[in-house]
């Protein structure tokens, strides 16, 4: 089982939270274009992958898928 932990700010509580760790993978042009639109549009999906630890994983996938359709 998780046990959260608090540090104090003041007069306040806080949990000590972070984010899971991932694979840094190269992200090019295209993902950081999507990055980008997803983090202005699809404000739901940016949360979700990144509190999850897979934001890079996914951007860097769409990255790849992007250039190999630009080759062909």
């Amino acid at each position: 089982m998780n046990e959260i932990t608090y540090h104090r700010q003041v007069d306040y509580m806080l949990p000590d939270l972070t984010l899971p760790t991932e694979e840094q993978k190269p992200i090019c042009k295209y993902g950081l274009l999507h990055r980008t639109y997803i983090k202005q549009y699809k404000r739901s999906l940016y949360a979700s992958l990144l509190t999850t630890g897979k934001l890079n994983g996914y951007l860097s996938d769409v990255d790849t898928q992007a250039k190999e359709t630009i080759d062909c």
